[in-house]
């Protein structure tokens, strides 16, 4: 993006919103961010631990036909 796109969308959310409102859509936004990630890191770490499990399995089954 370039500088007057960028200065143009700032004008447009003044327009739209007008300088009392920002911090709050602001505030809004940070919000939704915190929590998107913290449902990402949620998901990720859910995943990593059914492969860890998963490897566990194997590696026992595995150890099982060694035997």
């Amino acid at each position: 993006m370039g500088t007057w796109e960028i200065v143009l969308i700032v004008l447009v959310v003044l327009l739209l919103f007008g300088g009392k409102k920002i911090p709050e859509l602001m505030r809004g936004i940070g919000k939704g961010i915190r929590e998107f990630n913290a449902a990402k890191n949620n998901v990720e770490s859910e995943i990593k631990e059914g492969m860890r499990e998963s490897q566990r399995e194997e590696k026992v089954r595995l150890e099982d036909k060694k035997d």
